[in-house]
């Protein structure tokens, strides 16, 4: 099944409704998201950058007064100015550091660009295959997030629209660590299958003897975890020698995220915080905003 890349929440309306409410002489716009029965989240507009409507979904970018510039796909923020840096940089760099030399990567969905980002800042990396099923949105993207401009323009990245099982299946070289970063597996949707079981076999093959698999896991809060984070982390245990669960709380998302990273050698899950800054030190140009060694 195709998958739609950079929904990364639970889709619960399509488009972010705008209400209007009147302050004083002035009138103000919010849009709200439903996040499930019976919550509602809403922020401040100030001003649509730009829509578009691909094959898959509607896609928004707009100024919002908390967040800065965010990304919304289907209504639901999916990226913001102000946090974005926090769930990239923790979907990515866990994986990418605990492996002893990463030189290639396979990303499958990441359509804005911000996960190719995190990966090529590591001076290992000699090939970074990110495959999204939506041209639309990536175009979309490239135009309006001038933040991944340098990422995209980057001649280690190898950018394929297609669906991302089937290129991977269809890969004859294997990666060091595999990056996931899809729609969350809602039944009947169109990432369920890829993260099932059978999925994950197929991606253990593609992996090197030492490869790491990432993949976000949606909402970690009180409420959500049961619905994605622990459903993935049993699966992948089943398939991985060494798997386990790893949280942050991103703001713009209203909750905590999830994410879990499974082992190809358990060896590369236990490396020491301290061995974690050195690597960050010695591997990526720049510093990080967010993660480090403990």
């Amino acid at each position: 099944l195709p998958c739609r890349s950079v929904l990364h929440r639970p889709k619960f309306s399509q488009c972010p409704p705008v209400h209007f409410c009147r302050g004083g002489q002035a009138m103000s716009k919010w849009i709200i998201e439903d996040l499930e029965e019976g919550l509602r989240f809403s922020y401040k507009l100030k001003k649509i950058f730009a829509s578009t409507q691909s094959k898959f979904q509607q896609v928004d970018v707009c100024d919002t007064e908390p967040f800065g510039r965010v990304l919304i796909i289907d209504g639901l923020i999916q990226s913001s100015e102000l946090d974005e840096f926090i769930y990239h940089e923790c979907l990515v760099h866990p994986a990418m550091l605990a492996h002893p030399n990463p030189k290639r990567v396979f990303i499958g969905g990441g359509g804005e660009g911000s996960t190719a980002r995190e990966v090529l800042r590591h001076k290992s990396v000699e090939k970074c295959v990110m495959v999204d099923i939506d041209g639309d949105v990536v175009d979309f993207c490239k135009a309006h997030l001038p933040a991944n401009s340098e990422a995209f323009a980057d001649p280690r990245l190898d950018l394929i629209i297609d669906d991302c099982k089937v290129q991977l299946e269809q890969a004859t070289e294997k990666f060091d660590v595999i990056i996931m970063d899809l729609d969350d597996p809602l039944e009947g949707g169109p990432c369920y299958w890829l993260y099932c079981k059978e999925f994950y076999e197929m991606c253990k093959t593609k992996l090197n003897p030492d490869g790491i698999l990432v993949t976000q896991a949606s909402g970690a809060g009180v409420k959500m975890y049961k619905a994605v984070l622990s459903p993935v982390l049993n699966t992948l245990k089943q398939v991985f020698p060494a798997a386990r669960a790893y949280k942050e709380a991103v703001y713009s998302f209203a909750d905590e995220w999830g994410f879990v990273i499974a082992h190809s050698d358990p060896s590369t899950a236990s490396v020491t915080p301290e061995e974690i800054d050195r690597r960050i030190a010695e591997r990526i140009s720049s510093s990080l905003s967010f993660l480090d060694g403990e």
